[in-house]
């Protein structure tokens, strides 16, 4: 059983920011060298969901951690509120018409899970519709795997309160943080409890786990990211596909 307020959200004493960069730009060089050949192969895919309270650094981690990979090969697509068109259909049309071809790799800024959170906590929807909903996105998810052959990477960006209060008050004093503010999202941290509840639930009802990122230090969150990508990606043994017979003999 997970419970986020017993996990820190910032970094371990003896890792110094110092070290940690150092070997997060040769995981995100490495990140950079293994999309290469995944787009290459055609075999696989990559889903990356980012989720986390407002000022959690979710843009700022997509920015770092696939700074070196191809943009041909990448897609983002940030989930907000929901169209006329997106509410008269099921909660994951929408979403599915987003994830990742083979060889591709898609980030989600926000996500499906948008749908058992904000929605939950502000009581949109009632606990058995919850439910449904979290047995959807486990079934979903479980389709694009064995489907489809993408591999998902969910990361709870950890921020703790007080470290909200500084990013979104960074929002109003300084000028280039200036359009990332937002008054709703001084309303949404009054329901702070509410969404701490919520993503604990989610956390633990996921069938795919989830990895804790804590993102006080913004530079330990793109050392951990880079480093989880990086080492399941490794084990996939991709290799460049050879050429056929046919084209050797040219």
């Amino acid at each position: 059983m997970i419970r986020l307020s017993e996990i820190p959200t910032r970094s371990p004493a003896d890792l110094t920011k110092k070290q940690a960069q150092e070997q997060t730009a040769q995981w995100v060089q490495r990140l950079g060298e293994l999309q290469d050949v995944m787009m290459a192969q055609r075999k696989h895919s990559v889903l990356v969901v980012l989720q986390g309270m407002d000022a959690s650094g979710k843009d700022g981690a997509a920015k770092n951690v696939f700074a070196n990979c191809n943009p041909v090969g990448i897609n983002t697509h940030s989930f907000k509120k929901p169209t006329e068109e997106e509410f008269a259909h099921d909660f994951l049309w929408r979403v599915h018409q987003h994830t990742p071809a083979q060889g591709m790799i898609q980030l989600f800024i926000r996500s499906h899970y948008e749908d058992v959170l904000i929605q939950r906590v502000h009581k949109w929807i009632d606990e058995t519709h919850v439910t449904r909903r979290i047995e959807a996105i486990n079934s979903f998810e479980q389709l694009l795997y064995f489907d489809n052959q993408t591999h998902i990477f969910k990361f709870y960006l950890h921020i703790s309160k007080e470290q909200q209060e500084v990013e979104l008050r960074q929002r109003l004093s300084e000028h280039d943080k200036h359009w990332k503010h937002n008054s709703g999202d001084w309303k949404e941290r009054e329901h702070w409890d509410a969404y701490m509840a919520c993503y604990e639930d989610v956390i633990n009802r996921s069938t795919i786990p989830w990895h804790i990122i804590p993102v006080d230090q913004r530079w330990y969150r793109d050392y951990l990211m880079s480093k989880i990508l990086v080492e399941y990606l490794e084990q996939l043994n991709m290799t460049y596909p050879p050429l056929d017979d046919g084209e050797l003999e040219k």
